[in-house]
Formats: C-alpha cells, sequence, structure tokens
C-alpha cells in the first residue's frame, strides 16, 4: 500500500474485473501535462512510500515547469527489465557474484533476486557466417551454439537460479520488435491493481516500444541491475519536446527516410536527454510499425525516449500482434479513464514544440559514418565523393589482381562459409565519377568459380536487411520484397561482389514473406534468412567474400556497407567497410543491384535487364498501395499467437543444453566466456571515504563524438590484440576468437578490448588508429592495455580528456566496466551522453565538464601533463573541483563542473558504483 496522500486510489471496471488506479487527475494541475510526464506521475503516485518516493516529489512533477532547466530529482520504478545477451550475461554475472559477495559479508545470497520481470531474449550472437543460400539460416544456429554454448548454458542455469528471469532462447526474434509484438504489456493488471506499462532496457534502442505508448528506455546493465532488485531510478525531471506531425509520408518514401530526418533534425535542435513527444493531427496517420520506427532511433538524436500516446492505431496493432480481448480492453479503458489517450485537438504542455510535415520526406540515406548524417538519395553520389577523401589513398594507376593466385587474407572469423551470387556481373561502374572527383582505384578480380570484375573505391561489399529499427516494419519489408520480386522479372541480379543477407527481427515476417509467395525472389537476389537477430548492425556482418575481402585488404580500398540498421559509427559494420550507410530496407536492394556509392539511384541504371534494356529502380520500385494490398492480405493475427504460443521453451538444441543447477554458479575457471568479475573484490562493509585525485596521468586524450562503440568495441576479436593475445594463450583457435560482445561475461577479454577499437583516433598517439597510447613521463608508445597495467604497477591514477558528446551509440556498460578496470578515476569532458555518464557514476568513475566555453584546445592541454584532481575530499560530493595540469610548459589550473546529477547518483559514486551501494543496502547489522 502506498501512502497515498493525494487520495488518487479509486476503482476501475474494465474486461469484467476490478482493479484499483491511481486517479491522475487527484492531482491538480495534472491535465496540462505531456503523455510522458503523467506516466511518470502516477509512477510517483503509486509508489509514494513517505521516503523513497515523497508527495513533494508528485506535487514537484505535477507543478513542473516546463522553461526551467532539470533540477528536481525523482524516483521512477520501472514495471519491468528488458535485456539482450550481449548485456544481458554480464549482468547475471554480476548478480551472481554479489550472491558470493553477500554471503561473504554476513548476508543471505537468495536476497540477490529480480524483484520485477525481467525478460532476456537471445538476439545478438548470431553472425552472418553463411550466406546466399537457402541452408543459411541453419548454418549460422549451429555455428551460434557451437560458439555460444558456455553462454547459453550459463544463461538456462540464470532463469532457473532467479526467480523473476525469463530467457527468450535464440532464432526467436530482436529483443525490441519481440517487446513490440508479445513482451509489452501496455497497462498491467497486476494483483488487482492497474497501472501503465513502463520499462528500462539494457540496450540504447529499448524507446522502440514507446511507438506502442509505453514508456521506457536504455540504461547501462548496471542500472538495470540496481532496477531488478528493487532500486527506483534516480531521474531529474526532464524537458519535454512536442513534435507536431502534420501531413502524410508521400509516395516513394518510407519509414526509414522519415525516421532519418527526425534524426537530423532533432539532432541538429539538440534534444539530449529529453523526453520527445509526438502530437497532433498527423499522428492518426502513422502506423504503429512506423512509430516504432521513431522510438527506436532515439538515442541516434540523443534523447531518453521518443514516445507516441495511446489512440486506435494502438488497439489494432494489439489485436493484430494477438493479445487477448480482455488486454486490449483494459488499455482501451485504462488510457480514456486517465487522460492517456491521444487527441489530436489537445496541445500540452511543452518546454519547445517543433513541427514537422511528414509530405516533406524525401528518400534518403546517411553516412558514412554517424545516422544523424541524413543525405537526400539525389545527392548520395556527390556526397559520397566528398566524404572520400578522409577514407582513401589514390595510386597513379589500376592495380590488377587475380584472386587464384594472391595470398590468402584471413577473415576475422575464419570458418568456412557458403554463398552463391546470382546475378551478372558488368565490367565497369554503370556511372563515372565527375571529371573533378577523386579517382577510384579499380581492381579487377576474378571471383572463385565466376567472372573477372572490377571494384574499387565506393563498391558496395555489403547489403543488409537488418536491425530491429526496420524489420519490424511490414510496410518497408514487404516493399523491399516486392522490389526484389521486380527486379527478377526485370532479369536483374546484385553485383556478385556484394554481400547479401536477411535478418529479420521475428518469424512472423518469414511468415508473411511466405505467405505473399514473396521469398523465392528475395532468395534469387542472394537475400536469403540467414538468422534472427541483429547481425550486421552490431557488427555481427560475418567475413567479406574471400577475394573481395583480398583486394580490399591489399589495395586500402574504401569500400562502403549498406544496411536497414540505426548505426553506422566507426569500425562497427565491419573492420574493412570504412564507409558504412543506412538505407531502407528496398534501398538495400538497390544498392546490392548498383553495386556502388557512385550510383545515383535516381538517374542511373541498376543494370540492364533480360530484354537488353537499362532498368532503373522507378521502374521496380513499388507503391504504396501495392505494399499495403500485401500486407492487408497476407499479415494475420495467428502468426503472432503461433510464433510466440511457446516463446520461452526454445527449440531443439536449446533444450538439449546441460543446465547447472544450485542459488550459487559454479565457476569454471578454464571459461574464456564467463568468469568471476573484480568488483566486490575486498569490499568492506561501509564504503571508503573519499579522496582527491592525485598526480594522474592521461590514458586517452579524444575529441568530439567518441562513441561507445570507440571505447568498447562489439566486433571481431583481432589476432594480435591484447585481447587476442590472451585467448591464444588460453588455448582458443583465432577461428574460435567470436566477437566482443559475446564475451562480455569474461572481463579479462573485455578490460583489453576497451579503447581498442580499430578508428578510435587517440591525439596522445599522432597517426595511429586503435588501441594506442603513449606512457608516461617516457614518452613510450604502447597499447592501452599495456600502457594501464604499467601504470597500476607505478600506482599511477589515469584520466581520459574528451570532446563533445562523450559516449553517444549504444548502452554499453563495458564502456564504462573497462575504463574503470583500466585504472581511470575520472573523465574529463565537454558533454556526455545521458547513459554513458551515468553508466561512469555506476562503477565509481567520475564524470567531470569543463565549464562553458572551455575545451581542451582552449586551454592548452595536450595529454602529457601530470594532473590533480582537489575538493573530493571530505563531506560532501562538491559541485565542482579544481584541476592542476603540470606539463613541460609550466602549470595550469582550472574549474570543472562535477556532473553528478542527483543525491542518488552522489550516493552511488560514494559507494564505488551502484553494485556496492546495492549490496550495503542488503547487508544485515554488524
Amino acid at each position: 500500500m502506498t501512502a497515498d496522500s493525494f487520495a488518487a486510489r479509486a476503482p476501475l471496471s474494465a474486461a469484467g474485473s476490478s482493479f484499483t488506479i491511481y486517479r491522475l487527475d487527484a492531482v491538480e494541475r495534472a491535465a496540462r501535462l505531456p503523455y510522458s510526464l503523467k506516466v511518470l506521475l502516477e509512477n510517483l503516485l503509486r509508489n509514494e512510500d513517505g521516503h523513497t518516493v515523497t508527495a513533494d516529489q508528485v506535487s514537484a512533477l505535477a507543478n513542473w515547469d516546463p522553461t526551467a532547466e532539470p533540477a528536481t530529482e525523482i524516483q521512477f520504478t520501472p514495471a519491468r527489465v528488458l535485456m539482450q545477451d550481449f548485456t544481458g550475461v554480464p549482468c547475471i554475472v554480476d548478480l551472481v557474484a554479489m550472491r558470493e559477495a553477500l554471503a561473504a559479508l554476513g548476508g543471505d545470497a537468495e536476497r540477490i533476486d529480480p524483484l520485477r520481470p525481467v525478460e532476456l531474449v537471445i538476439d545478438h550472437s548470431v553472425i552472418a557466417d553463411h550466406y546466399g543460400v537457402p541452408e543459411a539460416f541453419h548454418r549460422n544456429v549451429e555455428l551460434e551454439f557451437r560458439r555460444n554454448a558456455e553462454r547459453y548454458q550459463f544463461l538456462r542455469w540464470g532463469q532457473n537460479a532467479f526467480d523473476n528471469l525469463r530467457v527468450v532462447p535464440p532464432g526467436t526474434g530482436i529483443c525490441h520488435q519481440v517487446n513490440l509484438e508479445h513482451l509489452a504489456r501496455v497497462v498491467f493488471g497486476e494483483d488487482g491493481v492497474a497501472f501503465p506499462d513502463t520499462l528500462v532496457g539494457t540496450d540504447s534502442h529499448t524507446p522502440m516500444v514507446n511507438g506502442l505508448g509505453v514508456l521506457g528506455w536504455g540504461v547501462g546493465g548496471i542500472e538495470a541491475e540496481a532496477a531488478m532488485l528493487g532500486l527506483p531510478l534516480s531521474m531529474l525531471i526532464p524537458r519535454v519536446i512536442g513534435v507536431k506531425l502534420t501531413g502524410a509520408l508521400p509516395e516513394g518514401s518510407t519509414a526509414t527516410d522519415l525516421v532519418l530526418t527526425i534524426a537530423e533534425k532533432l539532432r541538429a535542435h539538440g534534444v539530449v536527454s529529453t523526453f520527445v513527444e509526438f502530437y497532433g493531427p498527423g499522428v492518426a496517420g502513422v502506423p504503429l510499425a512506423n512509430r516504432a520506427t521513431i522510438g527506436n532511433m532515439s538515442p541516434e538524436y540523443g534523447a531518453t525516449c521518443a514516445i507516441f500516446p495511446i489512440d486506435d492505431e494502438t488497439l489494432t496493432y494489439l489485436r493484430l500482434t494477438g493479445r487477448s480481448a480482455g488486454q486490449v480492453t483494459l488499455v482501451e479503458a485504462y488510457a480514456k479513464e486517465q487522460g492517456l489517450w491521444h487527441d489530436p485537438s489537445h496541445e500540452p504542455t511543452y518546454s519547445e514544440t517543433l513541427e514537422l510535415d511528414l509530405s516533406a520526406v524525401v528518400p534518403s540515406i546517411a553516412g558514412p559514418k554517424r545516422p544523424q548524417d541524413r543525405i537526400p538519395l539525389a545527392d548520395a553520389p556527390h556526397a559520397f565523393h566528398a566524404a572520400l577523401d578522409g577514407y582513401a589513398r589514390w595510386d597513379p594507376a589500376p592495380v590488377g589482381l587475380d584472386a587464384s593466385s594472391a595470398e590468402s587474407f584471413p577473415a576475422s572469423d575464419p570458418v568456412a562459409v557458403t554463398g552463391n551470387r546470382p546475378g551478372d556481373a558488368p565490367a565497369h561502374f554503370e556511372s563515372a565519377p565527375a571529371a573533378d572527383d577523386p579517382p577510384l582505384n579499380p581492381t579487377r578480380l576474378t571471383l572463385k568459380d565466376g567472372p573477372s570484375v572490377e571494384i574499387g573505391h565506393g563498391s558496395v561489399v555489403i547489403a543488409a536487411i537488418t536491425s530491429c529499427t526496420n524489420t519490424s516494419n511490414p510496410q518497408v519489408m514487404v516493399g523491399a520484397a516486392l522490389l526484389a520480386k521486380k527486379a527478377v522479372e526485370h532479369g536483374l541480379g546484385p553485383k556478385p561482389w556484394v554481400k547479401t543477407s536477411l535478418a529479420p527481427g521475428s518469424k512472423v515476417v518469414m511468415d508473411y514473406f511466405a505467405s505473399a509467395g514473396l521469398v523465392p525472389y528475395l532468395e534469387q537476389l542472394g537475400f536469403d534468412l540467414v538468422g534472427y537477430g541483429c547481425t550486421t548492425c552490431i557488427g555481427n556482418s560475418g567475413p567479406l567474400i574471400d577475394e573481395v575481402a583480398r583486394a580490399v585488404s591489399e589495395h586500402d580500398l574504401a569500400v562502403a556497407a549498406v544496411l536497414s540498421g540505426n548505426r553506422n559509427f566507426e569500425g562497427r559494420i565491419h573492420p574493412q567497410t570504412k564507409l558504412n550507410y543506412l538505407a531502407s530496407p528496398p534501398l538495400v536492394v538497390a544498392y546490392a543491384l548498383a553495386g556502388s556509392m557512385t550510383v545515383d539511384l535516381t538517374r542511373d541504371p541498376l543494370g540492364t535487364g533480360g530484354d537488353g534494356k537499362p532498368v532503373f529502380l522507378r521502374d521496380i520500385w513499388p507503391s504504396q498501395q501495392e505494399v499495403q494490398d500485401v500486407i492487408a492480405s497476407c499479415l494475420r493475427p495467428e502468426m503472432f499467437t503461433r510464433d510466440y504460443a511457446d516463446v520461452f521453451a526454445g527449440g531443439e538444441q536449446w533444450r538439449a543444453l546441460p543446465t547447472p543447477e544450485g542459488e550459487l554458479f559454479a565457476w569454471d575457471p578454464n571459461s574464456t566466456y564467463v568468469r568471476r568479475p573484480p568488483y566486490f573484490d575486498g569490499m568492506s562493509r561501509t564504503p571508503e571515504p573519499l579522496r582527491d585525485i592525485e598526480s594522474a596521468r592521461v590514458l586517452a586524450l579524444l575529441g568530439d563524438s567518441v562513441t561507445t562503440d570507440h571505447i568498447s568495441p562489439a566486433g571481431a576479436i583481432k589476432r594480435g590484440s591484447p585481447a587476442g593475445e590472451y585467448l591464444t594463450g588460453h588455448g582458443v583457435a583465432p577461428r574460435e576468437f567470436n566477437s566482443y560482445g559475446s564475451r562480455r561475461g569474461n572481463h579479462e577479454v573485455m578490460i583489453r578490448g576497451t579503447f581498442a577499437n580499430i578508428r578510435l583516433r587517440n591525439l596522445l598517439a599522432p597517426g595511429t588508429e586503435g588501441g594506442v597510447t603513449r606512457h608516461f613521463p617516457d614518452g613510450e608508445q604502447t597499447t592501452i592495455y599495456d600502457a594501464a597495467t604499467r601504470y597500476a604497477s607505478e600506482g599511477v591514477p589515469l584520466l581520459v580528456i574528451a570532446g563533445k558528446e562523450y559516449g553517444s551509440g549504444s548502452s554499453r556498460d563495458w564502456a564504462a566496466k573497462g575504463t574503470a578496470l583500466l585504472g581511470v578515476r575520472a573523465v574529463l569532458a565537454e558533454s556526455y551522453e545521458r547513459i554513458h555518464r551515468s553508466n561512469l557514476i555506476g562503477l565509481g568513475v567520475l564524470p567531470l565538464q569543463f565549464a562553458p566555453g572551455q575545451s581542451r584546445e582552449s586551454l592548452g592541454l595536450t595529454g602529457e601533463e601530470s594532473y590533480t584532481v582537489r575538493g573530493l575530499a571530505g563531506g560532501e560530493l562538491p559541485q565542482e573541483v579544481t584541476v592542476t595540469a603540470v606539463g613541460p610548459s609550466g602549470m595550469l589550473e582550472f574549474a570543472a563542473r562535477v556532473r553528478i546529477d542527483t543525491a542518488t547518483e552522489a550516493d552511488y559514486y560514494r559507494h564505488g558504483g551502484i553494485l556496492p551501494y546495492a549490496l550495503r543496502t542488503l547487508l544485515p547489522p554488524a
């Protein structure tokens, strides 16, 4: 029972049942609030206990000043937690280690157990090794189970050892699509209480479910663990940006074009750490799948969430996806009773409002390295040539390469792969560069059992329909399949140097493809099913075609990947694709046909048809009506109910895995996947007092927009890297290295991978890329891991200095864990992305921010100095500290802001992080 200071508790009858609700209209001024803040207000009303959640917090939210900068702290208690396996494995590892530590300090180990529903979807481990053949899916699943048996056995143990943990086995779908189609409740009816479905997820794209009106966002694994253990999440009441939608998407434009436009506009406007909310007359005409696409990409424009309110479209989608009639009735009744139902004529109070005319959206792509860098499709060739200077070197003359005699180039994970390259193979690109464009370094190679072809700078070597962003969306998926059908009917095929793949977000996609008779056309273009998982979007793209990989390596070609994903950060998609472009699924197919970024898809032919005539994109682009007709005739609720009927049981391979038992996990000392982490080693019952940071050295000096991909890579583990050497030393062959993401349960691998991204540019080691730094004071150049190890032996604390938007991208807890375990005590940046700043605090790393107008450049910092941070020692954590830098040119003193924004965050930092704090709260009295 809550304190109910506002007498908000009241009855609601719905779906033949009686529920208790906490009425929002019991609080004065609640009606004016944006939809998202109403959901937060209900959360406070229902969880008010007079201690953690107080009446003052309720009043503060009801009296929210939309023009004020966030300053008021509230405690948000999510209804559930969503995880994927890359982030879920280390979460479960941490909980097991907490059980052991609690027992060692005299507590009850079984108190470490999720108090709210936790659903973990295994979707990040499948790699597109096999492709372009009908058996690709089954072969990739076999490889996935072989590589990840230790991890999967650990997760099976976890779902038995923890009462509130459910695991969705591999081969089911991507977590955000499974969440959208099956897991999301929209409104909970639990123990006689009805309340809004809310969640946090250990993947930054958790806001995909915002399209259903469910409030949730991505957090680091450590925050998720705190939420699992019943700790509310401390947050400041955010600013809310209202985006008024008008008009409708024009013929030829897709949901992907819309979301790339939104990402560009909102990133340019500045919405970092805000809630974004869509309203207005255009909302009703946005299909639910398009809403989910927009919500999914909120991290790409920096917003915490991007939410649509509940309306008739929400109910239509719930019925389509097989939710029960009673659940749909409860959602409608609750939303209307609580003022959460969308009224197109009502305009809530917002901090700011923007307007977007949907009819102005044009076909677009984004790249070559940031999702907010939108390019109108008509400008794509010019934009490619403009970007090329930063990625390519120029040879004076074309260089030939006969693949049959070339030295073998090692793939990132050299497992035997199979491929089928149908289609024609013209000797030259269809669109020549302009006279003032740089040369494309055409390189001739002979494909195995295939033709002699030319590739060069700008050749598209990966075309992947992948990721949660678009593969939840029937409009763009059916559009891609219809485009494939028309291409085959015109006699077109993909260029033979392009690796094509199809990785839908759920099994339902293949069901409606099959029902519409579209699967054969996709397969004829090489878009065979490779898996139900994230694949290419997270770097699990597998090796390129062998001969292409060798040519790219030997001639340093700046080749491209085109994918229907949400992320294209440097080094993420594939180590050999320097340029990476986001595009809608139909455009992914089109670029596979064109084979090069130099082709103007709006003007140049895609190839020559069976009748000898050129075929243009406009000739095969399906109309909106054609797409809608297929959806209407082929997408049925029974597809969802059938595919999700036994979603937690898994297939035969999953059920056959041996499952350990017991409340404590039996660590295998020889495991290279799952190891006991060191976070609680030597932990005392009470935290140590805060200390100043004395004579620290800079481990990395970084520029702007350093992402969590740069800090903690998720792709392939390279031979010769510190992580590769560790695995080799433990008897793991390079073909079994797997990916960094798959080894997140082993801190020894992850420490060695931190700051090891192949595209990271550490300004302390100019002219280098990757995990390279210099050790001071001697200036010796070495790997970041080796330098950190040496500094640790010398007792030297470490700093990282960075520019703007530090830690943007994925909500990757290991970007903070690795930073902390390398010995970094503080990060000094111009600005932070929300999740990474929070994660640093959660690991006991101090986030400091330069004063407005200051930066490492303006202060003349080179990173070679010795740094002391004063003002931490003593009682209360200060809002500002003094930083002293002593270098060859003298001493500099300046102030830096402490970016610990709430009292709860301060508690976490004083305890050395969230997990030690949570553990100490569970200890019995000494």
